[in-house]
């Protein structure tokens, strides 16, 4: 087996993460009770690049469980956990993957991954998808589909099917309900605050935090500021939104005026260049910018490095950079996801939901191969609705159920 680790000697560590993970997520430790028995993925090759740590890790043991051969890759330079990486490989499935990779080493690691003719792909952020378009066009002709887990990746996927050069069928599980409505609200929430608190140890209530996008992800991160103590303000570009984000008690308005006012910056947009340089200059003294997008795109840490006149490592993951107005401002992770870059991502409760619609989307599409016209395919009700029940029964509670005839009458 190829493998492309750190150091495989860590992978007692990482096998222990797994283990608290499987722990905490009953639906998949289901589903690899369930898929160990059926083998739906018997014979199929599976690409997989989602953030290396520990929830991912059993997603890939579960999918491992139902016959599949997997080659794995991270998603991010900054969230693959070497220990974890070990424990895949130690495991018998195949990884190309490192913590701090270098722009190069990142794309040869997804090069490896898809040298392999896999059929099925597993993507977070879209970068495997992107590859098998450009460098590993060969390869096309061995996808069944795929399916992508995030907001970023799920608007690169909608710009290729309306040019017409999507050439396989992606199931959308970041829109499917059990996972944007948790995983992003939720998780989001409460992983940004858990990095950024372990990261500053700096106290949030009393602050100005700034959040930039009210999507789901923003949601959950105003959320949970406000929970901490903090006065929240929202800047976003969808008037709705906006209405949405005052309508939940938060001030609204551009970054432009609010740059002056924060102590917290956290993005959360999917778009690029939304704290800029002219904003640096308006903040105050020892300002904390992160970013909880998918791309380091969203801080512009290459304006602020240029603007500053020093620099220097503050804590490990925020490096500080002061302007020629003498005010320091201080970046998290590299401007890169803060909540895996400074953290260990999502709690296991959420991913267990998110990864068990990701499990249940790859053997639609395996079930389904050949059958399947449309490019960008929305997660079946039945999965999601299943996923849900499943999350009810392991937390002690249940539901009513129609009547014949109430499902009679609303279907009149």
């Amino acid at each position: 087996m190829n493998a492309e680790i750190r150091d495989i000697s860590l992978a007692p560590s990482g096998a222990r993460k797994i283990e608290w993970v499987k722990r905490n997520c009953p639906l998949l430790r289901g589903l690899e009770e369930e898929f160990r028995k059926t083998k739906p993925f018997a014979g199929k090759r599976v690409a997989l690049s989602i953030h290396l740590e520990a929830k991912t890790a059993y997603l890939c043991k579960v999918i491992a469980a139902g016959g599949a051969e997997l080659f794995v890759t991270g998603s991010n330079p900054l969230s693959t956990q070497d220990d974890v990486a070990a424990a895949l490989v130690d495991a018998g499935i195949e990884v190309h993957a490192w913590h701090g990779t270098t722009e190069e080493e990142y794309n040869t690691h997804i090069d490896h991954v898809l040298e392999n003719n896999c059929q099925i792909i597993i993507d977070d952020g879209g970068d495997l998808v992107n590859a098998l378009h450009t460098r590993h066009r060969d390869r096309l002709k061995y996808v069944i589909g795929g399916c992508e887990e995030t907001t970023t990746g799920i608007i690169r996927l909608k710009a290729m099917a309306k040019a017409g050069t999507l050439e396989f069928p992606m199931v959308l599980v970041n829109d499917a309900d059990c996972k944007h409505l948790f995983d992003n609200r939720y998780g989001t929430g409460q992983s940004v605050w858990d990095g950024i608190n372990r990261t500053t140890n700096l106290i949030v209530c009393g602050k100005v935090v700034v959040v930039a996008g009210y999507g789901w992800c923003g949601k959950g991160v105003a959320m949970r500021a406000k929970g901490l103590g903090a006065e929240v303000i929202v800047t976003e570009v969808d008037p709705i939104k906006a209405i949405e984000a005052v309508m939940d008690g938060f001030d609204v308005m551009p970054m432009a005026e609010a740059a002056s006012r924060g102590d917290f910056f956290v993005t959360v947009t999917g778009c690029d260049n939304v704290v800029r340089k002219s904003d640096f200059m308006k903040m105050k003294n020892g300002a904390i910018c992160c970013n909880a997008g998918h791309f380091d795109v969203e801080v512009d840490v290459a304006g602020l490095k240029e603007m500053a006149v020093e620099s220097a490592p503050m804590r490990n993951n925020i490096m500080g950079y002061k302007l020629e107005n003498g005010n320091w401002i201080y970046i998290l992770a590299e401007g890169r996801l803060v909540n895996l870059a400074a953290g260990d991502g999502h709690p296991a409760e959420i991913m267990d939901m998110s990864f068990a619609i990701q499990a249940l989307s790859a053997k639609y599409l395996v079930e389904h191969e050949g059958q399947i016209g449309e490019r960008l395919i929305k997660v079946p009700k039945e999965i999601d609705d299943a996923v849900a029940l499943r999350k009810l029964e392991f937390l002690g509670k249940h539901i009513d159920v129609l009547t014949p005839e109430q499902k009679a009458y609303l279907s009149k």
